[in-house]
């Protein structure tokens, strides 16, 4: 498995639209482009932190072109919201020992 690590800086008003874009759109990234999901965590006030997984670094790499129109509604509206949004982390999952719900 493959998982990227992103950074994001939300403007301060704009938390919960950055909350509902991502959800959503990763919603649609699981359903159309073969993600595994992921998990988004507060890190502080206006900073949040999000792990996603992949079966394979080459199936995230070719990802975003199976993704319907409403996709790039919900991408837009998290640039929107955000001051900074960058992949910090390109790692490989080595041992897994989360508890899957």
């Amino acid at each position: 498995m493959f998982t990227p690590i992103y950074r994001f800086v939300v403007k301060a008003q704009k938390k919960q639209e950055f909350r509902e874009a991502w959800h959503e759109l990763t919603k649609l990234i699981i359903e159309h482009e073969g993600a595994l999901g992921s998990r988004l965590h507060k890190l502080s006030e206006n900073e949040f932190i999000a792990y996603a997984q992949w079966p394979t670094k080459e199936k995230w790499e070719q990802s975003g072109q199976k993704l319907p129109p409403k996709a790039h509604q919900h991408r837009a509206r998290m640039h929107e919201a955000c001051e900074v949004i960058q992949t910090i982390y390109e790692m490989e999952v080595v041992e897994d020992l989360l508890i899957h719900a």
